[in-house]
């Protein structure tokens, strides 16, 4: 089930406003361009800024999948919405549909999409049924945090509040906090307040900081090939952009 951050209607309205800095969306356009890509997979899309750029910047035939409907009915007020095909699902579900079978020439999961797959299995279903979705020699593309960087140190009250104007709510105060350190599982609570009528509503959220060899035997074992780990280009030493060939 998703997370109520991006699965409580509330919360999914402000979810942009409250984060509104996509320029790590470029490292995916680049990407774009650099395999001529026309057609894209977006797995995790949220609310779709990704998918909307790609429509009205490339012209691209585009299919947003996410499990948190709200989020998806953000994505669908958007400019260029009407021109991307969503699915509020999870990858398998379009693995299992056969006219999904090789279509896409890329497949993307930006953010920390890659990550909230907590469960091996649960990880590798989601890359086959990926794979499954790509034509011959098409490409998968995601980042993943480097775990060494131990980026959870920085996930605190402290560091992260903040309290932004937003449209038709007023002032909503959000923050985040990490309370769990289980391996390579970090957990964490996103409170959200809307100050003009006082509602709170929680979300807590885990995260897999999955270890590069790691990432490289799920992908090769789920027939991707070419795997290349590049440095994120807006976050270089933090984090992995990594690209798999299909």
């Amino acid at each position: 089930m998703p997370d109520a951050l991006f699965s409580n209607t509330r919360l999914a309205r402000v979810y942009d406003p409250l984060d509104p800095d996509r320029s790590d969306l470029d490292n995916y356009m680049d990407i774009v361009d650099e395999f001529r890509v026309t057609s894209v997979l977006d797995v995790g899309c949220g609310t779709g800024t990704f998918c909307c750029r790609l429509v009205t910047e490339r012209d691209l035939r585009v299919l947003g999948v996410d499990p948190a409907g709200a989020s998806v009915d953000v994505a669908r007020a958007k400019a260029g919405a009407d021109r991307v095909t969503w699915v509020v699902g999870v990858a398998p579900d379009l693995a299992a549909d056969d006219s999904h079978h090789q279509q896409y020439d890329l497949a993307t999961m930006t953010a920390n999409v890659a990550q909230v797959f907590l469960d091996d299995e649960d990880w590798l279903t989601n890359l086959r049924s990926i794979r499954t979705c790509l034509r011959p020699g098409g490409h998968l593309a995601f980042q993943s945090r480097v775990p060494s960087d131990r980026a959870w140190e920085r996930w605190t009250k402290q560091l992260s509040h903040q309290v932004v104007a937003v449209e038709g709510e007023g002032l909503v105060e959000d923050w985040v906090q990490v309370t769990r350190v289980d391996g390579e599982l970090v957990t964490f609570e996103s409170p959200t307040i809307f100050l003009a009528d006082g509602e709170r509503i929680d979300s807590t959220s885990t995260l897999r900081f999955r270890t590069r060899e790691a990432l490289e035997r799920s992908l090769e074992a789920t027939g991707f090939s070419d795997v290349e780990v590049r440095d994120l280009p807006y976050a270089p030493g933090r984090g992995w952009l990594i690209i798999a060939r299909a």
